[in-house]
């Protein structure tokens, strides 16, 4: 009986993402455009966090919010409702990532004359979002207390390309076995530049801290060659 062709495709496919995410910032940058890519596992805040921030954002920035999910527009609905900016809804057709393609073609449907920073909200999930490069001028991730502070141990490659983590529901922190300390330790084994955050978004506290930051990044990006 002849063997079973094994054919490895995953390098070939990360290559020609690659690619195209780096396009897609040299592209993003000529148009002044920052994409922020915000990731997390499902239930950790991110809805209730950009709100948040786009709250103290807004005045400051044009901003613009891609909502990606496998199915439903709940969570478009509700940053569009409570904030009013621009918000469109990115269905996956069952994948639990995007890739800079399909970031590409939502994108496209963004007024970006008037958008100085573009929000993907990604698909919760803490595996594959992590390994598909979505052209993004930075990488921002949620971690709730709920979680657990020993997720940067199990999620390594998440963890390990965020810019800046934000710990979310530090408020409820007394109430879980949650060591806040030990987690940004854990964070740092993973990537010892990444920026933590405690934040809880119900109550915006934190946030202020957060925004201030990003502004200064989309500032600082927008002007420099």
């Amino acid at each position: 009986m002849d063997e079973v062709r094994i054919i490895e495709i995953k390098k070939s496919i990360f290559e020609d993402n690659d690619r195209d995410a780096d396009n897609l910032r040299k592209e993003l940058k000529e148009r002044g455009v920052f994409l922020l890519n915000l990731m997390s596992s499902p239930g950790s805040g991110k809805t209730t966090t950009l709100i948040s921030a786009i709250s103290l954002l807004k005045g400051k920035l044009g901003i613009a919010v891609m909502e990606a999910d496998i199915d439903s527009d709940v969570d478009a609905r509700k940053i569009k409702e409570e904030t009013g900016i621009e918000t469109i809804q990115l269905h996956t057709g069952g994948m639990c990532h995007l890739d800079a393609e399909m970031t590409r073609q939502g994108l496209e449907n963004l007024t970006l004359q008037e958008t100085d920073l573009a929000i993907l909200e990604n698909v919760g999930n803490l595996v594959c979002p992590a390994e598909f490069d979505t052209g993004s001028c930075c990488n921002v991730m949620i971690l709730s207390v709920p979680e657990g502070h020993d997720k940067p141990l199990k999620y390594p490659l998440m963890f390990s390309i965020c810019d800046v983590v934000l710990v979310n529901k530090i408020d409820v922190a007394p109430y879980f076995d949650f060591n806040y300390e030990e987690c940004v330790r854990n964070i740092h084994l993973r990537n010892p530049k990444a920026k933590v955050m405690p934040i809880c978004a119900k109550t915006g506290e934190g946030v202020q801290a957060f925004t201030d930051w990003l502004l200064t990044e989309v500032k600082n990006w927008k002007n420099k060659n």
